[in-house]
């Protein structure tokens, strides 16, 4: 057996111990010693093997299962720029807190010295946004190796619970196996076996910390925000217990108790209600980052900020949290008995005059669809949201569905991988799974689609708002009609492409709604990968926007 394939045997060996069930694989040269030791765990059926063509769309689908899975999930790659390609998805999971771990194979140094093709320095390539870094020496045909190994696999899997790592995995030729092998192959000089038992090499207790919790928690009005991958369900049985309104930036969607507030980024951007409603402190769980109206709140001077965070990279929007803990956990103290009922009757108000305003505007519209979206997920289902207007078309579509998951990529916020995010979260979830992404967003990721005939299809649908272009900065500052004159070339960027062929091209299904009353046959649940797009106009959406505001306002003001 030659060193290469004996740790790259080695290698997979001590994932699988270490409780990996997915990996993620794209073809190469340099890292055929992992795919052919991959393969053969996959036959064995030790593992879920998922292979990509492009590393970009392999690492983001690595991350929708790490983040659906909440395990370690590695993506492997071949030398070179395809170790670059794979940063987005490192970038997202480190903000994000995503279990990704990343396997790159190297050329062995006398190769690098020498200026090998396919030849880039990977050395701490992805910088500050790893959680571990290690670079596996050579490996050699002597005593010692097998342990070495394992134990720099186990601690590459222990520092992947808090978020990405990274190990850099140099091989030297002859890259095949040069016989059939086992891990206990009689032609090595010592014995590749791992711990009895299928046990991991060493054991690193990770798991089952308790957490700890906030000690200046105590205020009669405060509110509860959860962003990200908070503890929604913790969330919001906290609030009901003590009287705090729960909001949420995905709206209703995977929200519940009775102190849901659906309509919650409505009433913060109302400076009129939060001049009466202003609460004294806010429990941020998680790292928010969509609403200007949330970075507004946690950023006023006279409310104080608690910040539930596991990771020293907490969020401060005005450098002023007054305490971060890992838990939520302590009681506020008395309460003010009408807090919770003026937050739930305002939101009733808003929730109520947001539907009517809806139902008068023309279809389509994203808060519409939306609307369209959450209703139709089936109990249990996920929810995957593109970065741009869908997250918080959902959000303001005030649609209340404690029974269903919401996944976004707001680590980074981009719109990297989102179709290969979606993909790996539907495989994660094992349940009915949809995505509302945009256009630009969709066509980011086109790669995404591509799945060869021996992969895992998921049961997604993936629900495109085709708007022809950059519609999220129709509703920022450069919308405005004093910039009407650039903002098509420079902002709207339409684009004029047939997603209908682009699907066809990879062999999925697509469904192009033209009337509303098609939308909610469109979106009944059907297994297997298929797209729906939905076509529709940016000219109005800023006025359309403008008009549902102020039919909340006037509901909730008078």
């Amino acid at each position: 057996m030659n060193p290469s394939t004996a740790q790259a045997e080695v290698i997979v060996d001590e994932l699988v111990r270490n409780g990996v069930q997915h990996v993620v694989l794209t073809p190469g040269s340099r890292n055929a010693p992992l795919a052919y030791a991959l393969h053969k765990a996959e036959h064995r059926e030790r593992l879920r093997l998922h292979v990509r063509i492009d590393e970009r769309s392999a690492g983001f689908l690595a991350l929708g299962l790490a983040a659906r899975t909440r395990r370690p999930v590695p993506v492997m790659c071949t030398s070179g720029t395809a170790v670059a390609n794979l940063h987005p998805a490192v970038s997202e999971a480190y903000h994000a807190g995503i279990p990704l771990l990343v396997i790159t194979s190297d050329r062995p140094p006398e190769l690098r010295a020498a200026g090998a093709n396919q030849t880039i320095d990977q050395h701490r390539i992805y910088g500050s946004e790893v959680q571990y870094f290690d670079e596996l020496a050579v490996a050699e045909a002597r005593p010692g190796q097998n342990g070495y190994w394992r134990t720099q696999i186990c601690r590459a899997c222990a520092a992947a619970e808090a978020g990405p790592v990274h190990l850099n995995v140099p091989f030297r030729e002859p890259l095949v196996p040069d016989k059939p092998m086992l891990l206990e192959d009689d032609g090595w000089c010592e014995s590749l076996a791992g711990r009895a038992e299928g046990s991991p090499w060493t054991d690193v207790d990770v798991h089952g910390r308790a957490p700890s919790t906030l000690s200046r928690l105590g205020a009669r009005r405060g509110l509860v925000l959860v962003a990200e991958d908070g503890d929604v369900q913790a969330a919001g049985e906290w609030g009901a217990r003590y009287g705090w309104p729960v909001l949420s930036e995905a709206g209703g969607a995977g929200l519940g108790g009775t102190a849901a507030i659906s309509a919650g980024m409505w009433l913060l951007n109302l400076p009129g209600f939060l001049d009466e409603h202003r609460p004294e402190q806010v429990l941020c769980v998680g790292r928010p980052t969509v609403f200007r109206q949330v970075q507004r709140l946690l950023s006023d001077v006279g409310t104080e900020v608690l910040l539930t965070h596991a990771r020293p990279d907490w969020p401060a929007p005005a450098h002023d949290v007054r305490e971060v803990a890992e838990g939520f956990g302590g009681d506020p103290g008395p309460v003010d008995p009408q807090w919770l009922t003026a937050w739930q009757q305002a939101d009733q108000k808003a929730a109520a005059a947001l539907h009517t305003a809806l139902d008068l505007e023309r279809w389509p519209n994203g808060p519409a669809v939306a609307r369209e979206v959450v209703d139709a997920l089936p109990p249990g289902g996920l929810l995957v949201l593109g970065s741009s207007n869908p997250s918080r078309d959902v959000a303001l579509a005030c649609r209340q569905r404690a029974d269903v998951r919401v996944h976004r990529n707001r680590g980074a916020a981009g719109i990297d991988g989102t179709v290969s995010t979606a993909v790996g979260a539907a495989i994660g979830h094992g349940k009915p799974a949809y995505a509302l992404l945009g256009d630009l967003t969709f066509l980011h990721d086109g790669n995404g689609l591509i799945l060869g005939p021996h992969e895992d299809r998921p049961d997604l649908t993936i629900v495109v708002f085709n708007d022809d272009g950059g519609g999220i900065f129709s509703l920022l500052e450069q919308g405005g009609p004093e910039h009407a004159e650039s903002f098509e070339r420079i902002f709207g960027t339409p684009h004029g492409s047939d997603l209908g062929a682009l699907c066809a091209a990879h062999g999925v299904a697509h469904r192009l709604v033209r009337e509303h009353a098609e939308l909610r046959g469109a979106l009944a649940w059907e297994p297997g990968l298929r797209v729906v797009e939905v076509r529709a106009d940016r000219a109005d959406l800023r006025d359309v926007h403008q008009r549902l505001l102020a039919a909340v306002r006037l509901a909730v003001l008078g």
